[in-house]
């Protein structure tokens, strides 16, 4: 054990036991996995990725990148780093050897967001931190990553000052991304040092913060020098050898050699020597050692070889020597040690300063990157602002043998060596961002707080470019890793994509509905009898909608309220028709084209009153085409006054279609004249069905006779229990999506996202008709005169009939012009969108998109099928009704 009894801000008074690859140690509350580690004389915690070179502890806090360890109680959680892993009563880990794995069942935590508003987030409880959110005056934030206030001090020994008075503090907690507007994200750890989460509390809570003023008191992260075989277990930051000493109590090595390029790692060299440890020799590269701490060190017996660095080390799961000769040398003297201290200088921790476009400029006397000045309501204080840092010789790496150069790691985590870096340079590469990629040097979990900076600094000396010239490649967050599961919150399992069910759900469930997804939607599918398979039930429920009266849940159809003055302009900018001549009371079809002048979605349009109308939309399409209208509306033709808000949760819609439907409706609504002068095609009437206020809508999309009847959804059960009373002498029938999808087919009423795809305009679809002539404008009108969209051969809407009419063709077959499946290349007509059994035509049919398929109509083509082709009649998309007599009743 190398625990200190006299040292440390670890609760003595409670022990924990955990085990660590199967191996049962003891540590205390306030350990982290990685000094209890220590504490326990394990210094190999786990293995390199590419290499399966032996890694130890490096670090003390976030900017570790070798202490990699897998989680296995709990529960299982791969890639963590031990520094940051908080010690708790029954821990299990293992050290990763190179990769982790993840979990193969849910995580069973909970995990929660929450919103916060404040005058004044500081971020960082060092210092600076508590300096600035004392002096800050109204709602203050303060935020940190550790347990505990302090920063630094934590790992100097130095008195602590605790948290302001009225300021809201939040411990564990990490603020990982920095964005426009004061909004800032933080990650806290509410329950992970517990071990096992208490029922009802969530485990991590990511916080959403609006500030509007932003203090970043960050710190810095202490920087390591390139040298061979620095990659050994032993080998740590002198920043992070004080740390563990004074703030867990453990002294990291019994014997060790210090290599420094600044004043800092003279205070890591005094406290370790006054704990105890031996310091065989302190390696400065500068020329000159500032008097007081050559005079320091000789005070303590602890030799200074300015001008010197170290050359290489030996040893396998620990350190066992280091090679220490003056700079530019090929020899030096070794020396005996099982710990190597490295200081190379501090880099101010800039990330979320940079992360929100933060100006940075190279600070020589420091060799890092600091802020350039502040941005509007953010300023960095600290050692984040480069204040009260060491300046420190510039030295990236160690000079040494070219043979040396696979042994020189830049970054411990991706095995990248200085090699790696030479072989990027020399193909060319010049950017230290393709640098970067080339060597995936930085992009490990860690993101490069230890290696970015040196592999910058290496590239530019093999370039002969100056740093100060230099753009530093760009930080991106998060600052540290976040798991997916905190960022979703209660937005898991059912959650992610919440299942919505109309107001008629009940009854579908209730009654043997077969329920399909539909966007978000459970829609009806079907609804089988006894005995009845899909296929039986189908066409049952067709037959019953072409001879009869048939109902179905419509209310999923997307409704958007559009008003303003100048909605019936905006209406028409939108859509190839006109809409500003629809009169009141009237309906018309739409469909809605991107600016390339393909097809997005479809619906009708009522016009509800002079600056009124109500949109409908497609199923899936609800969402995506109110974003549609917004997003022109906001951003376009800001100057419309025109509002569009989603209204299809409001009503509980419900076709009534078949020949019978007229005489039902009559009967709920007798104060309704249902006949066709009075009530026509494409007009809609308020009245009362079944003792109910409702919208009764002649719209029809199975080319029979129909009424969309409009209630509130509150009333929607009442509505279709009323129907069926009032239906039940025709042998009224349910039917489902199947069904509605073979009726509109017959008809050739294209599905959109069926029938098209991002490469479909209307005309392709037979709907010229609804592509105004005469407007000036209109979104995809220039789209249409452009050459690709007048080709003849584009591919159009058609139907197909199999030859033999009892064999179904799978969707999204291909079409070709021989009977027989020529050798490749093949080439393809087209292909099959829908394909049904049809009662009405009492066989199979299809419609399919085909090449120049209008001056097909009457040819064969054929279908290949497994290893079958199948001869079929190319014929108009309309195979039902052609003179749509049926409509009208």
């Amino acid at each position: 054990m190398t625990r200190l009894r006299d040292r440390g801000r670890v609760d003595r008074a409670a022990p924990l036991k955990f085990t660590f690859d199967g191996r049962e140690l003891t540590g205390f509350r306030g350990d982290t996995l990685a000094s209890a580690l220590l504490a326990n004389g394990i210094h190999q915690v786990a293995t390199s990725i590419e290499y399966g070179r032996p890694r130890g502890v490096f670090a003390a806090g976030v900017e570790d990148a070798t202490a990699l360890v897998q989680v296995e109680k709990p529960f299982p959680e791969p890639m963590l780093s031990a520094t940051t892993v908080e010690l708790f009563d029954g821990l299990a880990a293992r050290g990763l050897p190179g990769r982790g794995r993840l979990a193969s069942e849910p995580d069973p935590a909970r995990y929660d967001t929450k919103h916060v508003h404040c005058d004044v987030l500081v971020v960082g409880a060092g210092p600076a931190g508590l300096a600035a959110a004392r002096e800050a005056e109204g709602r203050v934030l303060l935020v940190d990553d550790q347990p505990e206030p302090g920063g630094s001090r934590l790992g100097t020994g130095e008195p602590v000052d605790p948290v302001p008075d009225g300021v809201r503090y939040l411990s564990r907690t990490t603020a990982f991304g920095l964005y426009d507007d004061g909004f800032v994200l933080a990650l806290e750890r509410r329950t992970d040092h517990l071990g096992t989460t208490p029922v009802r509390i969530s485990r991590q809570r990511v916080w959403r913060i609006r500030a509007k003023e932003i203090v970043l008191a960050t710190g810095a992260h202490e920087r390591p020098v390139v040298f061979p075989g620095n990659d050994r277990p032993g080998i740590l930051l002198a920043g992070a050898a004080r740390t563990y000493l004074h703030r867990y109590g453990v002294l990291a090595g019994q014997r060790a050699v210090v290599f420094t390029t600044n004043d800092s790692a003279y205070a890591a060299a005094f406290d370790l020597a006054g704990a105890g440890a031996e310091i065989a020799v302190l390696a400065d590269a500068r020329e000159t050692v500032p008097a007081h701490l050559a005079a320091a060190a000789a005070a303590r017996g602890i030799e200074v070889r300015p001008g010197h660095g170290v050359i290489g080390t030996a040893g396998g799961d620990r350190i066992t020597s280091a090679v220490v000769a003056e700079l530019g040398a090929a020899q030096g003297d070794r020396f005996a040690c099982d710990l190597l201290l490295v200081s190379g200088g501090w880099n101010p921790a800039v990330h979320l300063f940079s992360q929100a476009c933060g100006a940075l400029r190279f600070a020589p006397q420091l060799g890092a990157y600091v802020p350039d000045g502040d941005l509007p309501h953010v300023r960095v204080v600290g050692a984040a602002a480069g204040e009260g840092l060491p300046e420190a010789k510039i030295l990236w790496q160690v000079p040494a043998p070219e043979s040396a150069v696979d042994t020189r790691f830049v970054d411990l985590q991706r095995d990248a060596t200085v090699s790696d870096v030479l072989r990027a340079t020399g193909a060319g590469l010049r950017s230290l961002e393709h640098v970067k990629r080339y060597t995936t040097i930085g992009t490990a979990h860690d993101q490069g707080k230890t290696s970015g900076l040196l592999a910058a600094g290496i590239t530019a000396d093999v370039l002969g470019a100056d740093l100060a010239t230099q753009r530093p490649t760009t930080y991106r967050p998060p600052y540290t890793s976040v798991p997916f599961a905190a960022l979703a919150g209660r937005n898991r399992g059912e959650l992610l994509d919440p299942a919505r069910v109309t107001a008629l759900h009940p009854w579908h469930v209730a009654h043997g509905a077969e329920l399909e997804n539909v966007g978000q939607w459970k829609r009806p599918w079907y609804y089988p009898r006894a005995g009845e398979d899909r296929e039986t039930a189908v066409l049952r429920e067709c037959r019953a909608a072409r001879t009869g009266v048939a109902l179905m849940d419509g209310s999923t159809l997307g409704k958007i309220d559009v008003q303003g003055p100048d909605a019936p302009a905006f209406l028409d900018l939108l859509y190839p028709n006109v809409m500003s001549s629809l009169k009141v009371g009237r309906i018309r079809y739409g469909v809605l084209c991107g600016v390339d002048g393909m097809v997005i979605d479809d619906g009708t349009v009522s016009r509800v009153a002079e600056d009124r109308f109500l949109v409908t939309t497609t199923t899936g399409n609800a969402a995506m085409v109110l974003e549609w209208l917004e997003e022109w509306l906001q951003t376009e033709w800001p100057h419309l006054r025109v509002f569009a808000t989603s209204v299809t949760e409001h009503w509980a819609t419900i076709p009534l279609v078949g020949p019978r439907s007229r005489a039902v409706l009559a009967k709920v609504a007798p104060g309704l004249d249902v006949s066709n002068d009075a009530f026509g095609f494409m007009t809609w009437r308020d009245t009362e069905v079944a003792g109910l206020a409702a919208r009764v809508c002649r719209i029809s999309f199975s080319g029979e006779l129909a009424y969309e009847i409009n209630v509130p959804s509150w009333y929607g059960i009442a509505l279709w229990e009323a129907l069926l009373e009032a239906g039940a002498e025709y042998g009224i029938t349910p039917y489902g999506t199947e069904t509605m999808h073979v009726l509109r087919a017959e008809k050739g009423y294209p599905i959109i996202g069926q029938e098209t795809d991002a490469t479909v305009t209307p005309q392709d679809l037979g709907l010229s008709w609804a592509v105004s002539k005469k407007k000036p404008d209109f979104l995809g009108k220039r789209s249409f005169s452009r050459a690709e969209n007048l080709r003849p051969d584009r591919k159009q809407l058609v139907g197909l009939l199999p030859q033999d009419p009892a064999v179904l063709l799978p969707e999204g077959s291909q079409l070709i012009e021989t009977g027989h499946v020529p050798e490749p290349p093949v080439r393809m007509l087209g292909h099959v969108t829908s394909s049904y059994r049809s009662a009405a035509l009492g066989r199979t049919f299809a419609l399919a998109l085909v090449r120049s398929g209008r001056e097909r109509l009457g040819q064969t083509l054929y279908v290949p099928v497994g290893d079958a082709v199948v001869p079929v009649t190319v014929t108009d998309s309309v195979l039902f009704d052609k003179e749509g007599s049926r409509r009208d009743g």
